[in-house]
């Protein structure tokens, strides 16, 4: 999964103001105990970490 696709998934669950503030502040242990910027710049791959943040918050399946 490329990166522009994984913000678009996060902006059309949390809305494009809010999926930053989730990203950027939401620790969360499906990480390893980092936030998602956190992991993305630790080299998670996108595709892993979107899994993560579904499992996370409970994204609906068609936004999956």
């Amino acid at each position: 999964m490329r990166l522009t696709v994984f913000w678009e998934r996060m902006a059309a669950h949390f809305g494009a103001a809010y999926a930053d503030s989730f990203a950027r502040d939401h620790v969360m242990s499906e990480l390893g105990g980092r936030t998602v910027h956190q992991a993305l710049e630790a080299g998670w791959e996108a595709k892993d970490v979107w899994r993560a943040v579904c499992r996370a918050v409970d994204v609906p399946a068609e936004l999956r």
